[in-house]
């Protein structure tokens, strides 16, 4: 390649075709380097049989969570692989914005579709898609996400469509087929085109699938924001199907969508928020990252100059890369800033959608970052075997949940296509692995609840058959062994396949979109967007290596301190600012340092130090800037430390057949008997229920419970009174059960079971609580199987897959060896008595600060301002004190008269939990 496609980016003199040909070159993988770096020494080439059986493996992976969800869950729209149902709106407990997805349009399926022909599976395509024809209804009463419905269902029919016309053009099958999947889509589109009923442009969040918006049956359109994400993810699937169709209203509404959104970018930083008013187009929140929220914002842009070849788009993508990198990148990190105010960080803690980047920086061609990233990520994964939903600078998970999301795999194939290099089909490898031991249940794949205990949710999204699976295998199949060429497709953010030939079909006389009139664009910022890749890598075959090497013990040790911005341009001048880690309120130094930023100290008469911020009193605005930073930071550091006096979770994992370990409950600890985090082989046995079920009296069938896990149902007297009772009659262990009907790990925060009040010491088995539906599996499985082992532990422990089928028969024959007898007919006893005292089955959970620490970690309030404010905070001054009761907690925050109230720093906090549900419904 010459030229603008090979050197540098096409301009507006490129030709579609070349476009085209410089977008396979990029997307081909930058073939040129591979030769070089496969031949490093220090990673051994993978042989083509290795590879083949990986290939192999995703293939059967992929079928058991397929063939589970089509025998158990549809035509619902994903599948419950725990409990091996399927998920149907309104008959579940609601999940809050997730259930936005769901649309009882059989998601799963429309999702999977271009998967199948990916996978080698055309006769299986042709069957799902008489299926989706035949049985999908698209006119359903119900309220979905306008974003998730465009990605999943209307990106799912085009992606299904595109690979019908091909198959059908080379004569291998779907020669009945006449354009029905474009029909439905095309349905759809104008289903969703009323959410764009505003003045802005910019969509409502969700849309009646019948009703439309703001009519009084469609229960929607009173919103007021939406995120960048959702607003900005539309280009690709509404501009195909224009061009599909010729009607040019979709891409009409889209680009009008992303020109709103451009316009209102911050101009000094040319960054976005995460949230928007869809009338006013002002800013909600004002941070900006490369994840949650924004994500698929910036993917859009550059993939919809590949797609479509309007050079604004580009122009655009570069501006705000050329931002990202100025100020959100910190090598390996990606951490939020301030729109406004983008030196200093809106938070200290990643989640885990930004692992899509490193693969949208290989289609950019910025390598170095991207394998930079990774690498830390990979890092992260190899310590807790999944990433973390969110996890802080320092690699300690923030939230714990996994629900197995693909962008991580999906930056992995970008990477090995980019550079060749076999380490990262040693990366894949460690994937599926990890999916095999840690997530694969009998009907599927489950998500983790806790990625430190190993517990599962009762979850299996239809993006991980969209996506997890088409990464994985096309990481390990050689371009001869698909039955088409990839490479004439794009990947939608949902990793549905749109052609390229595209850019020439059906172009409308939209008017291009004007970059300049809103920026001066720097030509610096157009390098390498087609990248000439003879001179990408240095010829040398150590070059990736020895990026990823500084890397490798970044996560098991202490993070070195990176220089802050701050500290690079002050040389050698002033120190750099005071962190609220390293403070001592002792140290004259500091106090200073304090009194300059605006800080000052009051000695509380119970021994506690109350810090007062006025940034009025501050030295200067920087000073000013620097002590609402500190404040941030003690504020944050203080119920970091009252978390960390909360017992962690626990794990109930069944371990008979036929689970074999692989389902895995969240359990809450007891505050007494057997410490299982000082226990690491746990207590293992078979489950039997105990007579009575409450366990609140001398246990009537003690022979059955001996050496055995007693069930009992929560309520009637204390936890420990019921301990004592099994205890006694022999139990090496006590599962407690909830008595609240459909209660959940995956919506109650964490509970755990306090003391009496008196010495507990005289208990010596553990005790662990499951909530209604956790419990309910494994009375469920009793019922199956009659003989149930269960393991208690702190965490889950690993299976030797290879023993299974050794395992399942020597379980099956002691299964007919159980007595029926053990079998409890006692399941249905009467519920909690509802005049049950305070102290009964108490959680332990207080918090003088009345900061609630059971969303699963602090977040950080929001800092707009930098005059006429001012912020208090807490911290305990003597740390001896600490093993007082939590009711004496070490660790308050308050505001004075002057300053903000405790209510707006919750209401902050509470954005990022709402950032927190945002990313939960974000897969890209």
């Amino acid at each position: 390649m010459s030229g603008a496609a090979a050197g540098g980016e096409g301009r507006s003199g490129d030709s579609p075709a070349s476009r085209w040909a410089g977008w396979k070159l990029l997307a081909l993988g930058l073939l040129s380097a591979s030769s070089v770096l496969a031949a490093a020494p220090t990673v051994q080439a993978m042989s083509k049989e290795e590879k083949r059986r990986l290939g192999n493996q995703v293939i059967e992976m992929f079928d058991h969570a397929y063939s589970n969800y089509m025998e158990h869950a549809y035509p619902a729209d994903e599948l419950m692989p725990l409990t091996c149902r399927g998920r149907v709106r309104g008959q579940e407990p609601s999940r809050g914005d997730v259930d936005d997805a769901l649309g009882k349009f059989s998601l799963t399926l429309i999702d999977t579709l271009d998967t199948l022909v990916v996978l080698n599976k055309t006769k299986e395509f042709e069957d799902a898609v008489k299926k989706v024809i035949r049985d999908v209804n698209l006119d359903n009463d119900v309220v979905v996400s306008v974003f998730e419905t465009n990605i999943r269902v209307l990106g799912g029919l085009l992606g299904g469509h595109s690979l019908a016309i091909m198959l059908k053009e080379k004569g291998e099958g779907m020669q009945w087929y006449n354009g029905e999947l474009l029909h439905m889509a095309k349905q759809l589109g104008y289903k969703l085109l009323p959410a764009f009923n505003t003045t802005s442009g910019l969509p409502y969040p969700r849309v009646n699938l019948k009703f439309g918006i703001r009519s009084p049956e469609a229960r929607t359109g009173t919103e007021t924001d939406t995120c960048t994400a959702c607003a900005g993810t539309l280009i690709l699937e509404f501009a195909a199907l224009s061009r599909f169709t010729g009607a040019s209203i979709f891409e009409e509404y889209a680009r009008k969508a992303l020109d709103f959104l451009w316009e209102k970018r911050q101009r000094s930083s040319n960054l976005v928020g995460v949230t928007i008013n869809i009338h006013t187009g002002d800013w909600v929140r004002k941070d900006s990252g490369v994840g949650a929220g924004i994500d698929s914002y910036y993917e859009y842009l550059l993939k919809a100059y590949v797609l479509l070849g309007d050079d604004s788009f580009l122009e655009r993508f570069n501006t705000h890369y050329d931002a990202i990198m100025r100020y959100i990148s910190q090598p390996p990190l990606l951490l939020d800033v301030h729109i406004h105010k983008p030196m200093l960080n809106a938070r200290t803690w990643m989640d885990s959608l930004l692992a899509f980047f490193p693969g949208l920086q290989v289609l950019k061609g910025d390598i170095r970052p991207a394998i930079e990233t990774h690498e830390m990520l990979y890092q992260v994964i190899k310590k807790h075997n999944f990433l973390p939903e969110a996890f802080t600078t320092d690699f300690r998970v923030h939230w714990a949940q996994h629900p197995l999301r693909p962008e991580f795999a999906e930056s992995t194939y970008f990477l090995y296509k980019a550079t060749g290099d076999p380490y990262y089909l040693e990366v894949g490898k460690t994937l599926i692995e990890n999916l095999n031991k840690y997530a694969r249940v009998p009907c599927g794949f489950a998500a983790m609840k806790d990625v430190r205990t190993g517990s599962h949710e009762d979850r299996m999204d239809s993006f991980f058959l969209a996506e997890m699976f088409k990464y994985l295998y096309l990481l390990f199949t050689d371009k001869e062994d698909l039955t088409f060429d990839i490479e004439d497709y794009i990947f939608t953010t949902e990793a549905h396949l749109l052609p390229l030939w595209l850019s020439t079909a059906n172009q409308t006389a939209l008017r291009k979109n004007i970059t300049t009139e809103y920026t001066e664009l720097d030509d610096s910022n157009f390098d390498w967007t087609c990248p000439n890749t003879q001179i990408l890598f240095p010829n040398d075959p150590m070059y990736a290596q020895s990026i990823r090497e500084p890397l490798k013990n970044v996560v098991d040790k202490s993070c070195p301190r990176s220089i802050s911005r701050a500290e690079e341009s002050l040389g050698n001048g002033p120190k750099p600012p005071l962190r609220a880690r390293d403070f001592m309120a002792s140290n004259p130094e500091h106090l200073e340092i304090l009194k300059k930023m605006g800080v000052s100290l009051i000695h509380l008469k119970d021994g506690r130090v109350q810090l007062v911020q006025h940034a009025i009193q501050a030295a200067s605005s920087l000073d000013a800037e620097d002590g609402l930073r500190f404040m941030q930071e003690m504020i944050e550091l203080s119920s970091q430390q009252q978390k960390e006096q909360q017992l962690p979770p626990r794990a109930v994992q069944i371990v008979s057949h036929p689970f074999f370990g692989r389902v895995v409950l969240t359990a809450g600890p007891a505050q007494f008997g057997m410490d299982l985090s000082k226990h690491k082989s746990g207590a293992r046995g078979f489950v039997v229920v105990s007579k009575p079920y409450n366990g609140c009296s001398e246990i009537t069938n003690p022979e059955a419970l001996k050496e055995k896990i007693a069930l009992m149902q929560r309520g009637q007297c204390m936890f420990a009174e019921k301990a004592r009772n099994i205890q006694k009659a022999g139990a090496i262990g006590g599962i407690v059960i909830d008595d609240n009907e459909g209660s959940s790990s995956d919506t109650a925060p964490l509970f755990q079971m306090a003391g009496d009040g008196k010495n507990t010491d005289d208990i010596t088995i553990p005790m662990l609580f499951l909530f209604n539906k956790e419990g309910s599996i494994i009375l469920d499985a009793i019922q199956e199987y009659e003989a149930v082992e269960v393991l208690l532990s702190d965490k889950a422990k690993d299976r030797d897959l290879e023993m299974e089928s050794m395992e399942q028969k020597s379980l099956d024959n002691e299964s007919h060896n159980q007595q029926s007898e053990e079998r409890s007919a006692d399941l249905n006893l009467a519920t909690q008595d509802p005049e049950e005292v305070s102290g009964l089955d108490s959680p332990a959970e207080s918090d003088s600060s009345g900061i609630s620490l059971t969303n699963q970690g602090s977040c950080s309030p929001k800092l707009q301002e930098t005059s006429g404010s001012s912020s208090v905070s807490e911290l305990e001054n003597h740390p001896e004190e600490q093993s007082k009761s939590e009711t004496e907690s070490s660790s308050t925050s308050s505001w004075d008269s002057k300053g903000q109230s405790m209510e707006s720093i919750l209401a902050d906090w509470n954005e990022d939990i709402e950032a927190f549900e945002m990313m939960e419904k974000d897969e890209l």
